[in-house]
């Protein structure tokens, strides 16, 4: 008998499957788009492809709000397009497994580059350390390892593969597939993992949760089949599919040209890409900056751009995606210039970048202080030169605190890790002099990297009412622009009139967009409390694991 699954179905029809692809992955292969449809009769497939829109959501063997990104595809399996407010046909299991608890010197959330060397640090100067991560093979967004069969694309997947081995070698314990769903105060952590609730009391908690992608909110932005640039370059280096046949890559940013070349190498027509900011050598001297603090980084973005030269990929600056249409057979997607000339082009997918936005629940949830970066537009963690929080023991390290890159987030896991493991083993604190000397490089790095791209927080106004905001609620901006006329200057009480940010993605993409209309209408400035405040759970979880968690601490008190 052959080893190879024969696949599963979707709505009753046969769907391909190869070893260790997702089922967004095998359905994306198979051409199909859309996975769900809304309480509006909207159609919403793949976005974000890391767990965090909830907008891929399908139902499998007759239990609904699957997502599709996050679930292994298993021959056999029964996946059907997920309607608004789906009906159990099975009830899910009630959990029989006894729930575990942990207690270990340092916990890390997240097994991305940062996570895996304070995981490394923190074992290697003595202590227990145990890693929680949502993914199933751990690496992050930036080391993005091979899922199955795949082959190992080049050296930085092999650099993962490395980090990964180094983190077991060290004794730690990687627990993959857990969804951190609640944190509290004391550094109570409250999961689930392979069927059962995980409570966790450590000593110290590093948290590296990353960050995700800050989509161009345009017209059709919502169509299955326009996605993140993260989200395509999941499919492509995690399970070796592509997000279409034809694509366009849209944004600011390098990673929109790293994704771009690696698409069209294997093999998709990657038609343009669009790039709002002006070119490099429009901006002389912050290119010279930014080459002059990191030349062999430089060398590789340079090298980029040479490539997808090559390959014969048009890269227009100052151009920026202004719609998305469905059809038939695809999208149209339309450009402007920055001459208000219309550009438009028929493909498959459209992948978007425009900037990021920290996943930083878990931090402000206990308390954590923040501040505004208007530049970025997103909140970054306030810490001190070890890498822990206004909070004692709680360590905060990587994009989660605020956008810097693998390279810096590597070097602030390794002196978070040594940090906490101080702590932990009565330990005099190494000199970190070296690292923080590193560390600096790398920020200075990438201030003066940044500085060349269009990254900062996109002004709505000249947008029409009937853009879609917020994507789980399906609240437009007209909706939001009407609450603003009449609600108090919060966005919680926007939130409530209008219902944005009270759907499955719990405001990520809807909420700083209105915190920033707020603060403009009443001439302030943005800060942390201007955001809708984070609650439990962080993620959507089952009331079974909530009330196996519960049963577990009421055993223990």
């Amino acid at each position: 008998m052959s080893d190879q699954p024969s696949g599963f179905t979707f709505n009753g029809r046969p769907v391909a499957l190869r070893i260790g692809q997702s089922v967004a992955a095998a359905l994306t292969e198979a051409g199909q788009r859309p996975f769900r449809v809304t309480a509006k009769g909207e159609k919403r497939g793949m976005f974000c492809g890391m767990g965090v829109c909830q907008d891929c959501l399908v139902t499998v063997n007759g239990v609904p709000n699957q997502r599709a990104c996050m679930t292994p595809a298993r021959d056999g399996m029964q996946v059907a397009t997920q309607v608004a407010f789906a009906a159990l046909t099975e009830q899910p299991a009630v959990q029989t497994q006894e729930g575990r608890q942990l207690a270990p010197d340092v916990l890390v959330i997240g097994a991305g580059a940062g996570g895996l060397n304070a995981a490394i640090a923190a074992a290697g100067s003595g202590a227990g350390v145990v890693v929680l991560d949502e993914r199933k093979v751990s690496g992050g967004q930036y080391y993005k390892q091979a899922a199955g069969a795949a082959s190992v694309l080049d050296t930085q997947q092999q650099d993962g593969a490395a980090l990964i081995a180094a983190a077991v070698s060290a004794g730690v314990e990687i627990l993959s597939e857990v969804e951190v769903w609640g944190v509290f105060e004391g550094l109570l952590v409250m999961a689930h993992h392979e069927g059962r609730a995980l409570i966790a009391r450590p000593r110290t908690l590093i948290v590296a949760t990353g960050a995700f992608e800050r989509p161009r909110m345009v017209p059709g932005w919502t169509l299955p089949g326009v996605m993140t640039t993260g989200a395509a370059q999941t499919l492509w280096r995690s399970y070796r599919t592509l997000p279409g046949k034809r694509v366009v890559v849209a944004g600011s940013g390098p990673l929109n040209l790293q994704v771009a070349l690696e698409l069209s190498r294997g093999g998709a027509d990657v038609v343009m890409v669009s790039e709002s900011a002006r070119p490099p050598h429009r901006q002389p001297l912050a290119a010279a900056r930014m080459v002059a603090s990191g030349p062999r980084l430089a060398a590789r973005g340079l090298a980029m751009s040479l490539g997808l030269r090559q390959r014969g990929v048009n890269v227009a600056h100052q151009t920026s995606l202004s719609r998305v249409v469905e059809v038939e057979n695809g999208l149209k997607a339309s450009f402007k210039d920055a001459h208000e000339r219309q550009i438009d082009h028929l493909v498959d997918a459209v992948c978007m970048n425009d900037g990021f936005e920290p996943q930083n629940e878990i931090l402000r949830l206990l308390g954590a202080d923040m501040r505004y970066d208007p530049a970025f537009g997103h909140l970054r963690c306030k810490r001190d030169s070890t890498m822990q929080t206004s909070v004692p023991q709680l360590y905060a390290i990587g994009d989660c605190a605020g956008l810097g890159g693998a390279p810096a987030a590597s070097v602030e896991g390794t002196i978070a890790g040594l940090a906490a493991a101080s702590y932990c083993r009565d330990m005099p604190l190494p000199d970190l002099r070296k690292l923080q000397s590193s560390l600096a490089a790398h920020r200075r790095f990438q201030q003066r990297l940044w500085a060349l791209y269009d990254i900062g927080p996109r002004d709505l106004s000249a947008q029409d009412d009937d853009l879609v905001v917020c994507r789980c609620e399906e609240v437009s901006l007209g909706e939001l622009r009407q609450a603003l006329g009449t609600a108090p200057g919060h966005a919680g009480t926007v939130k409530r009139a209008t219902r944005a940010g009270m759907g499955r993605c719990q405001g990520r993409y809807c909420g700083p967009v209105t915190a920033r209309m707020v603060a403009e209408r009443d001439n302030r400035q943005v800060e942390d409390r201007s955001f809708y405040a984070p609650r439990v759970p962080i993620k959507p979880v089952s009331i079974t694991a909530i009330l196996a968690a519960q049963e577990m601490l009421d055993g223990t008190d």
